[in-house]
């Protein structure tokens, strides 16, 4: 939804008027558009003057700048400019050695910039037309095909010629080149809405996305269901690959632009991007500096768009080229002078070396191990419930949090030596859990399973019930000394505590450790369910206390279900009558 506005029918021009207030010390509004401020003593240039409709930045303003264009103009909300506007912002960025306009390729624009060009050749200005034609999907015949994202790598190009001091000759065909080679196809997960519209422009199905949609909600190719991430980096990098240029089937580099649509957010991007990357590079193809971000919007439509300019000799040298503009910067010399990644030279890193275990604390690793995989794959089982008692009067990030962990700890569970003892095997889970789920949860969590790895240790001649009761009281008094947190706050304490005291009962009395630890986490099942009724004293949830209360504590609710999964898992090791874990061994913590 376009939510900020005052009168609907004015916001391309109010937006143009908040946007050159900012960006006053490099550019000039005109009528009908901006252009780039002279630069003290350079030699007059070629004009490279792009535009469209609004509605699309960084498009178009956002890239008039030293090294790209020299001017833009500016419609009205996805609609071509008139024009007379596009002659004025012509005259205007015009330096004597002609002008270059270049735009998507849209009925409107070529009409108005064609009349425009007419106009100003008539009154001697030589003008040359370079037409956008990138997006795959909306035609088969090249010279049939919209302009989209492909429009940055084609303006580029001519802007750093045009910097360069190529003539009016050489930018036309600059354009026209990067534009032979540049390919593009976009998916919209949702509509935009207009200003003032109570309603979007159009709209995709639930649970679907629509493939090669313009970016004004022009017809694609068709709706398919949502892609994970992997999918749909292997449908667009596929979907370019097939388009690859004729005269490019022997050019390894390329130019890729990863772009949003102005809903979808940076991190979903850069995600996207990791899947991406690796594909080019299997395909045989050199990245010469990706760009991604939002570069050609279309208000807040939700979506985005991959980009590929085949790169020659020259292309390339053009796309590394400096520019800056209020949008778009790039500056060779500060990162010429970085030392390459791989040239950086580091310490060697130091071997871990594995402590000597004995017997015993080896065995105990052993059953430590289980625990963490059954925790795994309860935790990920579990993860949106946590994640809706956690929303009611927190952030909704708990179960999130615990997957995180969890899967860190597995990870370092699964790379460390099989003859590793108790107190390094978990001292290793508990520094992976910290440093990769981060947040509360991550630090306590990874403090407890170092403190419970430690008590028990690796040199122990026996693991006796006893000393396990000792590790899982270690356990908790890591959680009180960094939550600060005590038994009635609401908090996971609230289950772990009373855990702790019944796991103490039940093994002085005789009991087994499987038995005593099933029955004391049937305990903290109990517990963690009575804090509904509690009022929360600290973290986050304290500001919405009143909300809480009767929800139970996420992390009380946590707690429990990783008690009672790690009894399940003792009591199969154990050989009792709970085999709920598939992959045990013969040997048990000794009971």
């Amino acid at each position: 939804m376009t939510t900020i506005c005052d009168d609907p029918d004015e916001f391309a021009e109010d937006q143009l008027a908040g946007w050159l207030a900012l960006y006053a010390d490099r550019v000039r509004g005109v009528t009908g558009g901006v252009v780039t401020l002279p630069t003290a003593g350079a030699d007059p240039q070629v004009a490279v003057v792009v535009g469209g409709g609004s509605g699309h930045y960084p498009a178009f303003s956002g890239l008039v700048g030293p090294g790209l264009a020299t001017g833009a103009v500016v419609g009205n909300v996805f609609t071509s400019p008139s024009a007379a506007q596009v002659y004025s912002v012509a005259k205007a960025a015009d330096q004597g050695r002609g002008v270059v306009l270049s735009f998507g390729n849209y009925a409107g624009d070529t009409m108005n910039f064609g009349l425009a060009a007419e106009r100003l050749r008539a009154g001697g200005t030589d003008t040359r037309i370079v037409v956008v034609t990138d997006d795959v999907a909306s035609a088969d015949e090249v010279d049939r095909r919209r302009g989209i994202a492909g429009d940055l790598a084609v303006f580029k190009a001519m802007g750093a010629a045009a910097a360069e001091g190529a003539s009016l000759d050489e930018v036309e065909r600059i354009g026209n080149r990067a534009n032979e080679r540049t390919r593009t196809i976009g998916v919209a997960f949702s509509g935009c809405t207009m200003p003032g519209a109570d309603g979007p422009l159009f709209t995709v199905p639930d649970g679907h996305l629509g493939l090669g949609l313009g970016i004004h909600g022009e017809p694609g190719i068709r709706d398919v269901p949502l892609l994970p991430a992997r999918e749909l980096a292997d449908l667009l990098v596929g979907r370019l690959l097939a388009e690859r240029p004729d005269d490019a089937t022997d050019t390894t580099r390329v130019a890729p632009v990863l772009n949003g649509l102005g809903d979808t957010k940076y991190e979903e991007l850069f995600l996207l991007w990791g899947r991406i990357a690796p594909l080019l590079a299997r395909a045989g193809l050199e990245v010469v500096e990706p760009k991604v971000g939002e570069l050609v919007t279309s208000l807040d439509m939700g979506g985005c768009s991959l980009t590929l300019q085949w790169l020659d000799d020259e292309l390339e040298r053009l796309w590394r080229a400096d520019a800056h503009t209020p949008a778009y910067r790039k500056a060779a010399a500060p990162l010429a002078a970085l030392v390459p990644a791989a040239a950086v030279t580091e310490a060697a890193a130091t071997a871990t070396v594995v402590p000597a275990a004995s017997r015993a604390s080896r065995r105990a690793a052993a059953t430590a191990r289980d625990v963490v995989a059954a925790m795994d794959a309860l935790l990920r089982s579990q993860e949106h419930e946590l994640g809706r008692i956690d929303a009611v009067a927190g952030d909704g990030d708990h179960g999130r949090g615990m997957v995180k962990g969890i899967g860190a700890a597995r990870r370092a569970v699964d790379g460390t030596d099989p003859a590793a003892g108790t107190g390094f095997l978990l001292g290793r889970a508990g520094e992976a859990w910290a440093a990769q789920a981060g947040g509360t949860s991550g630090v306590l969590w990874g403090a407890a399973l170092e403190a419970f790895g430690a008590a028990i240790g690796d040199e122990v001649d026996e693991v006796t019930p006893a000393l396990v009761v000792d590790a899982a009281r270690a356990f908790a008094d890591a959680i009180v000394q960094l939550g600060r947190a005590q038994r009635g706050d609401k908090t996971l304490l609230d289950a772990l505590l009373p855990f702790v005291d019944a796991l103490d009962e039940g093994v002085a009395a005789g009991s087994s450790l499987a038995e005593a630890w099933t029955a004391a986490a049937t305990v903290a099942e109990v517990q963690a369910t009575a804090t509904a009724a509690l009022t929360p004293r600290v973290g986050r949830a304290r500001p919405l206390a009143e909300k809480s209360v009767g929800t139970p504590d996420a992390g009380a609710v946590s707690m429990s279900m990783v008690l009672t999964c790690t009894g399940a898992v003792l009591s199969a090791r154990a050989g009792g009558p709970d085999h709920t874990t598939t992959a045990v061994h013969t040997e048990g913590v000794h009971a």
